[in-house]
C-alpha cells in the first residue's frame, strides 16, 4: 500500500509547526496553574520560549533562502532547550509533578528530533 504524501505549501502544513502550536497551548494551560507570584517570572518565560518555537518555524519558512530558514529552525531549537530548562526549574520549585514533567520532556524530545530532521533534510551537506 502506498502512503500519499501531502505537499507542503505553507508552514501550517508542517507537522513540527502543528506540534509546536499544540505544545505551546499545553504550556499555557499548565502555567495557568503556577502561583500568581510567577506571572511575570517563570510563567512568562516559559510561555515566551514555548511560543517562540512555532513562531520561528513559521517565520523561517517565509524567508527567501534555505540558509535563513535553517537559522530560524536552530533558533526554535534553542527556544525548545529554554523550555526544557524552565520545566526543570518549575519541577524543582514544585510547580510541576514528576509525571507532568516527564510527559512534557517526551514532547520536547520529539519536537527536537523533528527539528533536527528538518534541518538535515534542508541541509544534507552541512560542511559544504
Amino acid at each position: 500500500m502506498e502512503v500519499e504524501k501531502k505537499k507542503i505549501v505553507s508552514y501550517k502544513d508542517l507537522e513540527v509547526w502543528k506540534k509546536g502550536v499544540r505544545f505551546t497551548i499545553e504550556i499555557y494551560r499548565i502555567t495557568s496553574e503556577f502561583p500568581s507570584r510567577e506571572q511575570f517570572g517563570l510563567t512568562n518565560q516559559l510561555r515566551r520560549a514555548a511560543s517562540s518555537i512555532p513562531a520561528n518555524i513559521a517565520e523561517g519558512y517565509g524567508r527567501e533562502s534555505t540558509k535563513n530558514y535553517i537559522q530560524f529552525l536552530k533558533t526554535a531549537r534553542g527556544s525548545l532547550n529554554e523550555v526544557e530548562t524552565f520545566l526543570y526549574i518549575g519541577f524543582e520549585l514544585e510547580y510541576l509533578n514528576k509525571q507532568t514533567l516527564d510527559n512534557l520532556i517526551i514532547k520536547t524530545t520529539e519536537l527536537g528530533k523533528m527539528m533536527n530532521s528538518l534541518i538535515k533534510k534542508l541541509n544534507p551537506n552541512p560542511t559544504a
